[in-house]
């Protein structure tokens, strides 16, 4: 790693809040990652509790190479906005999330990528491993399946949990993450858009793989019921942020009404089908896909689901 202050600078941001055994594991990884590549590089945690809870887990930590910043407005927009500010002068900015852990040579991986295409912004695979075995119905459904794309496929939408961003692109855009969704969810999704909207070219590295160590109290059945219902609603809401006028918003909320019956109806007759041929995974997809209908049923009348609420001394 080149430490001259002449040469190009990537900061990698992990954001926190109230994660320490996370963070034990996650910023020894980034640090060593950071090691790896052949420009100057930081690790930047951002800790999202208003008490500052991490700031002394992290001195005790002691590298050159690792920043500890407290954002203490509630809300991952906030802290996201919050590593914009502080990666200023940097030419890109990665975020990985505090429940993930990135495999060897990801970050070089990451930024080959982005250097190769010029795309505003890069995005890899996050593959879920989990702390206990799933629910049987759980796994059924396929709730934590996610996509995977050739390497240089331009994509549309990404989100934050595995990018890299080109931050003088960002900075032209004057792209930013909109604080409203810091607490329902969907910042990422807006913000992908608006970059697309404003010319940036988002692209899939398939190689820069991080994992996602899933908590037993995300493994049930309640909690990914309602990731679904909130991935639907805040589909809905950030569409409606990103129409140009009153009657641009008027049809998302027509448009995206009449998908949330379409998809209650379609989920509810494959569970009837489930039911009936004793096919668990169909049971367990037709819920789901009525979830993401209800998501998107309630955010074409206004309804906001707000995930990410907290409550007073929450963890």
């Amino acid at each position: 790693m080149r430490n001259d202050d002449s040469s190009p600078k990537v900061v990698v941001a992990v954001l926190t809040y109230r994660r320490p055994g996370d963070l034990a594991e996650v910023v020894p990884m980034l640090v060593a990652e950071a090691a790896t590549i052949d420009v100057r590089a930081e690790v930047l945690v951002v800790d999202n509790d208003p008490a500052g809870g991490a700031a002394d887990q992290v001195a005790a930590m002691a590298s050159d190479a690792l920043r500890y910043v407290h954002e203490p407005t509630p809300g991952i927009a906030a802290a996201r906005n919050r590593a914009i500010r502080e990666s200023a002068g940097a030419d890109f900015l990665v975020f990985i999330d505090d429940d993930e852990r990135p495999t060897d040579g990801w970050l070089r991986t990451l930024l080959a990528c982005a250097r190769d295409t010029g795309a505003a912004a890069v995005a890899g695979p996050v593959i879920s491993t989990f702390s206990i075995e799933p629910d049987e119905w759980v796994r059924a459904g396929r709730f934590f399946d996610r996509r995977r794309l050739p390497t240089g496929t331009v994509v549309s939408l990404v989100a934050t949990n595995n990018l890299i961003i080109d931050r003088r692109q960002l900075e032209a855009m004057g792209v930013t993450f909109d604080e409203r969704f810091g607490l329902s969810g969907g910042s990422d999704t807006l913000f992908s858009r608006q970059v697309s909207q404003r010319g940036g070219t988002l692209v899939w590295c398939d190689e820069a793989v991080v994992h996602d160590v899933v908590p037993p109290q995300r493994l049930t059945r309640a909690w990914v019921l309602q990731r679904a219902r909130r991935l639907g609603n805040s589909w809905v809401t950030t569409s409606l942020a990103a129409a140009p006028s009153p009657a641009a918003r008027a049809r998302v909320r027509v448009s995206h009404g009449a998908r949330g019956v379409l998809r209650l109806g379609g989920g509810g007759a494959r569970y009837v089908s489930g039911v009936v041929t004793r096919d668990m995974s169909a049971r367990a997809r037709g819920i789901r896909t009525c979830a993401r209908g209800w998501g998107l049923l309630a955010g074409s009348v206004g309804v906001v689901f707000s995930e990410y609420k907290r409550k007073e001394g929450s963890s």
